[in-house]
C-alpha cells in the first residue's frame, strides 16, 4: 500500500497478529445468566409447575422452570416467581379467576407431563387469558427424556407467538468462540454451539490456534468460520450434525469475515490476496470468486441484506471506519453512516430496515442501531468494549460480546434498549457470538 495507514488499519492488522500469536486471556467456563436491566413494561404471566404424571416421584426436568426462564429472558414477559403463585391449578375447572386477577397477572399457563407407553413423555399445556377467563391456547408435545428441554422451548415459542404475534426464538441456538487452557497449560480454542439459553453446549471445532468469525448458514445446518493453521488464516464450512467440513478459502494473506448469502449459494468474505483487504463473493458450488470492491482502503466485515440484493461492509476509505453499502452484483458503494468517527461490524435485522453495529462514543465501543429509512443511529449498549452484534431471528434482541468487570462475556439487549442480560461463561475469552436462524 502506498498510503499512510490509519489508526484503524494498524489496529486491524495488530488484532490479526495478536490472534495468530495467541495473545488472549484464557479460563475455564461455567454458565451463568443474569438480567442486568429489566423491562418495566414486561407483561405479567404465571407459569404453574406442570402436574407430574410420569409415575416417578419427580419429573426428569422442571419444564415450567425452563418455560418461565425463556419468557423472562425475552424481556417481553415477567413471570411470577413460583413461591408467589396463589394456587397451582391442575386443570381449567380448578382455576379461581378472582384469585388470579388479584395477583395480578394477565395470562396463566398450566400443564402436565405424562410417561408414554411407547417410551418418552407427553406434555400438554393450556394458556389462559385471566382477564377474560378464557382459554387462549392448548397444545401437546411429545419428547424423549433428552428432548424435554427442547420441548419446553417449543412451548415457550408457542406462548410467545400467541401473545405477541411474532415467532419466539427459544428453540434456536447460538455459536461462540471460547478459549481455555489444558492441564499442561496449552491453549485450546473451541467453536461451540449451544441452545439459546446456553444449555446443551457442544464443541464444533477445537484448535490450538485461533478460531474466528462463526457464521450460520440460512438453514441453520452449517457454520462457516475462520481457522488458523501454522499462523495462516483459512475459511471452513462445517456441517454441525455430521462434523464434516471443507476448506473454501485459503488464499495468500487474509481470509476472513465469512457471511452467507440468504440463498446459501454464496459466501461474501474479506481477502487480501492482491495486497489490500477487499470484499469478494465466493460461489460455493463452483469455487468461482468475484471481486466486489477494489479500493486502497481496508474493506472488510461484509453482511448480506435479508433479500440478498445488498451487501454492507466496513471501510476506512473516507478516513475513518464507516459502513458502506454496495449491490451484491457490484457497482458504486454508498456510505451509510456519518455520525461519529467509528462505525463498523454491521448486522442486518430480519426486517431489512435496521442494522446493528459497533460505534465509538467518547472512546467507548458500544452497540448501536441504525434505522436505514431515517438514517438515525441509536445506542443500545453502555459498555466500554462491546462488539460482534447479531440479531435473534425474530429481530427482538441483539446478541453481542462485551468486556465487563475485566471479563469477556456475552450479552443481549432488546432492540428498544429496555432490557439487557449477561450470559457469562466464567471465561475471560468468550467472543464472536452468532445467533442461528430458525
Amino acid at each position: 500500500m502506498n498510503h499512510p495507514w490509519s489508526d484503524w488499519q494498524v489496529a486491524c492488522y495488530r488484532y490479526i497478529l495478536a490472534m495468530i500469536c495467541g495473545l488472549y486471556s484464557l479460563a475455564v467456563p461455567a454458565l451463568q445468566i443474569a438480567i442486568t436491566q429489566g423491562n418495566v413494561a414486561a407483561l405479567p404471566i404465571a407459569v404453574v409447575p406442570f402436574e407430574n404424571e410420569t409415575g416417578t416421584p419427580t419429573s426428569p426436568l422442571s419444564v415450567a422452570q425452563v418455560i418461565a426462564a425463556d419468557l423472562r429472558r425475552s424481556g417481553v414477559f415477567n413471570p411470577l416467581p413460583f413461591a408467589q403463585l396463589p394456587a397451582r391449578p391442575r386443570h381449567a375447572a380448578q382455576i379461581q379467576w378472582p384469585v388470579w386477577r388479584a395477583v395480578p397477572v394477565e395470562h396463566l399457563l398450566t400443564g402436565r407431563i405424562q410417561a408414554r407407553d411407547a417410551g418418552g413423555y407427553q406434555l400438554d399445556f393450556r394458556l389462559f387469558d385471566v382477564t377474560q377467563g378464557q382459554q387462549r391456547l392448548a397444545y401437546r408435545v411429545t419428547a424423549t427424556a433428552g428432548q424435554l428441554r427442547a420441548a419446553a422451548h417449543q412451548i415457550a415459542d408457542r406462548v410467545y407467538l400467541a401473545l405477541t404475534g411474532k415467532p419466539g426464538a427459544f428453540s434456536t441456538r447460538i455459536a461462540y468462540v471460547m478459549s481455555t487452557r489444558t492441564a499442561e497449560g496449552q491453549a485450546r480454542n473451541q467453536l461451540k454451539v449451544a441452545d439459546a439459553d446456553g444449555h446443551n453446549a457442544q464443541t464444533i471445532a477445537t484448535s490450538r490456534e485461533p478460531l474466528m468469525s462463526p457464521a450460520w448458514s440460512p438453514d441453520g445446518q452449517q457454520l462457516a468460520y475462520v481457522a488458523f493453521e501454522r499462523g495462516r488464516s483459512m475459511i471452513w464450512v462445517q456441517h454441525i450434525a455430521t462434523g464434516e467440513r471443507r476448506k473454501v478459502a485459503a488464499y495468500p494473506g487474509i481470509n476472513g469475515a465469512p457471511a452467507w448469502s440468504p440463498d446459501r449459494k454464496k459466501i461474501a468474505l474479506t481477502l487480501s490476496k492482491e495486497g489490500n483487504p477487499d470484499i469478494y463473493v465466493l460461489t460455493l458450488a463452483t469455487g468461482e470468486l468475484r471481486t466486489l470492491t477494489r479500493h486502497s482502503g481496508i474493506d472488510t466485515e461484509p453482511a448480506w441484506s435479508p433479500d440478498g440484493q445488498q451487501i454492507v461492509f466496513t471501510s476506512d476509505r473516507g478516513g475513518s471506519p464507516q459502513l458502506y453499502q454496495v449491490s451484491a452484483n457490484g457497482g458504486q458503494a454508498r456510505r451509510l453512516t456519518f455520525e461519529g468517527d467509528y462505525n463498523a461490524r454491521a448486522a442486518y435485522a430480519p426486517d431489512g430496515q435496521h442494522i446493528a453495529l459497533v460505534t465509538r462514543v467518547a472512546g467507548r465501543y458500544r452497540i448501536g442501531l441504525l434505522d436505514l429509512r431515517r438514517g438515525d443511529l441509536r445506542l443500545l449498549s453502555h459498555g466500554k468494549l462491546d462488539e460482534s452484534p447479531g440479531f435473534a431471528p425474530n429481530g427482538s434482541l441483539v446478541l453481542y460480546a462485551s468486556r465487563q468487570n475485566g471479563r469477556d462475556v456475552l450479552a443481549t439487549v432488546a432492540v428498544d434498549g429496555n432490557f439487557q442480560q449477561r450470559i457469562s461463561l466464567e471465561a475471560t475469552a468468550v467472543r464472536e457470538p452468532a445467533w442461528s436462524p430458525y
